[in-house]
């Protein structure tokens, strides 16, 4: 058996709770989620639904000029099967703007610009609609920093986070979520032909595997040689997981005072409501 097994049910139901607990405890009802036509955002969604109500969930689909068109499409497809009402935001011009004042032109950089500014629009939305924003990186992504710090990977809590992607493939199964979401090639859609397994340069299912026995196990390098994975692949994707650690940390903060937050003051969602 996979090391990536896990009890569909009991870990949809122990997720619904998560996200209903977190959401009332500091006086919140709703919750708004980027709707992108992909499996995560998908999960987070449905996750959130059976949580709150169709009520309690407000999905934003953000198109680019750029954007595969089939995106948007299966969004709303989502948003149809759950319940929700779509509301459609378009990002090109607000991205144009800051790619200009900013003199990005390459493609990582507009990337990250898009990244951010879909944030920005789910928090103003957020505060409009006074919910919280829904995250919807998953564990496999933000192990290997596979996200835009403050953009994508920005929220204020996610029922996916300590999910693999695998992982994010088999609850969607349990969620019934309509099998063209969860059988389409994983993309952030940042750009034309983008995705996530052509730009990372290996596969989500070989990843995780590593990833669960490197990060859940404790395996050392010569251990997942042992157990037949490449060295080389091996190396990669440690130096990934130890390079991004910055992205998976909240802002390191001089200590100056008797208890500081993240260092002495480590309870701070201990304090809602």
């Amino acid at each position: 058996m996979s090391l990536l097994s896990l009890n569909r049910q009991l870990a949809v139901d122990f997720l619904v709770d998560f996200v209903r607990e977190e959401t009332r405890k500091f006086g919140f009802e709703k919750v708004v989620v980027g709707l992108s036509g992909g499996i995560d955002s998908a999960l987070s969604a449905a996750i959130a639904t059976r949580a709150l109500g169709s009520a309690g969930v407000v999905p934003v689909a953000m198109p680019h000029a750029d954007s595969d068109p089939a995106s948007l499409t299966d969004g709303q497809l989502v948003a149809d099967q759950l319940g929700l009402t779509l509301r459609t935001i378009d990002i090109t011009e607000a991205t144009a703007a800051l790619a200009r004042a900013l003199a990005t032109d390459d493609r990582v950089g507009l990337g990250n610009v898009k990244a951010r500014v879909r944030m920005t629009v789910l928090f103003e939305v957020s505060r409009q609609e006074s919910a919280l924003v829904l995250g919807t990186s998953n564990k496999t992504e933000l192990l290997l920093g596979y996200g835009t710090l403050f953009g994508d990977m920005a929220s204020a809590l996610n029922p996916i986070g300590d999910l693999y992607k695998m992982q994010v493939f088999a609850l969607a199964e349990e969620m019934a979520l309509s099998a063209r979401v969860r059988e389409k090639a994983p993309s952030a859609d940042l750009w034309s032909g983008q995705t996530d397994e052509g730009e990372l340069g290996f596969s989500y299912a070989e990843v995780d595997e590593i990833l669960v026995r490197m990060i859940d196990r404790r395996a050392t390098n010569d251990a997942l040689v042992a157990d037949g994975f490449q060295l080389d692949l091996v190396e990669r994707v440690r130096s990934r997981v130890r390079g991004a650690q910055y992205k998976r940390c909240p802002p390191i903060l001089a200590k100056v005072g008797l208890r500081t937050l993240g260092t002495d003051f480590l309870y701070q969602r201990d304090w809602g409501r």
